[in-house]
């Protein structure tokens, strides 16, 4: 089933072509229902209240497109007698590998925990970068080229694009976990000259796709030129990726992350073009669209250009030196801030990813209803950029139940901190900054949650060490804020029992 078989011709006599036509009708249809179903999903996941729903719209629409692509391919593998045999032996094999791979991925994640949940991901975009790079590897090989060759030229260069964005996305996905999982530094490498090196990347690659449309056509002389053109694509591509990722900081992470989903995407799209399959093609460009909008709204949050995340040029982590004197912090016990809530009319808590690496959002959970029984107004204030994922700590939440209604975005809540009586900030460090409206500060423009507004502030943080972009926090040393040092989630089950 090459990419330019449009239709199949009938050599077998026990199979029609009316059954033919209409195996081609119904997984045509199959596929528009999958693509709607997907486009429920994505509308689903947009909110946390019907989050769960759009999960089972994405389920339902991959499985249909699954069945629909195995049954078209039994069918039309039985109307060919001469490839009878291989076409089942291939159809098996298609079968015992996504075999193979469920059993994988479910025993994997089901061990990953909500804080490895960022380098998961990062890794199964590694997957979607490397089957994009074999696919088109795999279509310049066996693709049965047509007589017309504008669109010959055109398929040449699907090949060729759909393996340079895979493999960039390969590499880059394996630099993202590395970082993710703390096996890599999360410094950014700044070598000399960086971004002239990829743009010299990128234009060396330009110019090899026009060598190789034109080298690899079945009419070229010598097709090796064109398979050492492709070649020398891959290893630039795959270098561009790592480069493009290692040069980014840790702290930005979620940016990458987000990047990497879009990079996927059109991976993805790519390898629909060389398959010729729409529905490939409409799920990439969904995927790929929707992840390069998050990462736009991620820019906005974290004061970045999109234009430089994608060129991989804003990867300079913040100094954490500081000569200023901030003074001396003060330091509140569990029992002290249980008293405090108690006598609090309005409650906000502002989580980070320190709430995550201590896995205190079930008793956070049990505090807030704790909180709501004595009459306390108890809400959260979410940073876009709170935690390595974007939506990472709603979906923490909404694990341990805490209701949909009471967690707030940052635009949300961001001018009522004045009117709150006590915030709780739980493992957030640069998203509670007041340094961001410094002019000239490592963090300047960066949007942040003004929790220094209000009235007092209970700061729950294993020690006084600076944040994920190396940078002091003058909110530690205001004299509103008291710092609660220790484990998160064995702080909040204190305050809990006190209250």
């Amino acid at each position: 089933m090459n990419s330019f078989i449009l239709a199949t011709e009938v050599t077998n006599p026990d199979v029609s072509q009316d059954l033919l036509d209409w195996t081609d009708r119904i997984s045509t249809l199959a596929y528009l229902v999958a693509a709607l179903l997907f486009i429920l999903a994505l509308a689903g996941l947009s909110k946390q209240q019907s989050a769960s729903r759009g999960n089972t719209f994405g389920i339902a629409g991959m499985t249909i497109a699954l069945v629909a692509t195995v049954f078209k391919a039994a069918v039309q593998s039985h109307a060919d007698p001469e490839n009878y045999n291989d076409a089942w032996v291939t159809i098996l094999l298609v079968a015992v590998a996504m075999l193979i791979g469920a059993v994988i991925g479910i025993a994997r994640a089901s061990k990953v925990e909500m804080t490895g949940m960022p380098e998961l991901i990062a890794m199964l975009h590694c997957f979607v970068g490397a089957a994009a790079v074999l696919i088109g590897v795999n279509s310049f090989i066996h693709a049965e080229h047509t007589s017309e060759a504008g669109y010959e030229k055109f398929h040449l260069g699907e090949v060729y694009l759909g393996i340079f964005i895979g493999a960039v996305t390969f590499t880059g996905s394996i630099i993202a976990y590395l970082k993710l999982s703390a096996r890599m530094k999360g410094a950014p490498l700044t070598l000399p000259g960086r971004n002239l090196l990829n743009l010299a990347i990128i234009v060396l690659s330009v110019v090899g796709m026009v060598f190789f449309i034109l080298t690899g056509t079945e009419e070229a002389d010598n097709k090796a030129v064109a398979w050492t053109i492709l070649g020398i694509m891959i290893v630039l591509a795959l270098l561009l990726g790592l480069h493009l990722v290692a040069a980014i900081g840790g702290g930005d992470m979620p940016v990458v992350v987000s990047m990497l989903n879009s990079y996927s995407g059109w991976a993805a799209a790519a390898a629909g073009f060389m398959l010729a399959n729409p529905l490939l093609i409409i799920t990439g460009a969904l995927v790929g669209s929707s992840g390069a909008y998050l990462s736009y709204i991620m820019c906005k949050a974290m004061n970045r250009s999109f234009i430089s995340v994608i060129l991989g040029g804003f990867g300079t982590e913040a100094s954490s030196s500081d000569d200023r004197d901030y003074g001396t912090h003060t330091e509140i016990t569990a029992e002290e801030t249980a008293e405090l809530l108690k006598g609090a009319k309005s409650v906000m808590i502002t989580p980070g990813y320190g709430m995550a690496v201590a896995q205190a959002q079930y008793p956070v959970a049990a505090m807030v209803s704790k909180l709501r029984e004595k009459g306390v107004d108890v809400t959260f204030g979410i940073h876009p950029v709170a935690g390595r994922l974007p939506g990472h700590m709603n979906v923490l939440l909404a694990e341990a139940k805490v209701p949909y209604d009471i967690v707030h975005e940052m635009d949300e809540v961001n001018d009522d901190f004045a009117d709150i009586d006590v915030v709780l900030v739980i493992g957030a460090n640069d998203t509670v900054n007041p340094i961001a409206e410094e002019p000239g500060s490592p963090l300047a423009g960066m949007p942040v949650l003004k929790v220094w507004e209000a009235k007092r502030v209970v700061v729950f943080k294993r020690s006084m060490g600076a944040g994920y972009a190396g940078v002091q926090n003058p909110l530690f040393f205001n004299e509103n804020t008291d710092m609660l040092l220790g484990d998160a989630k064995d702080s909040v089950e204190k305050i809990t029992s006190a209250l």
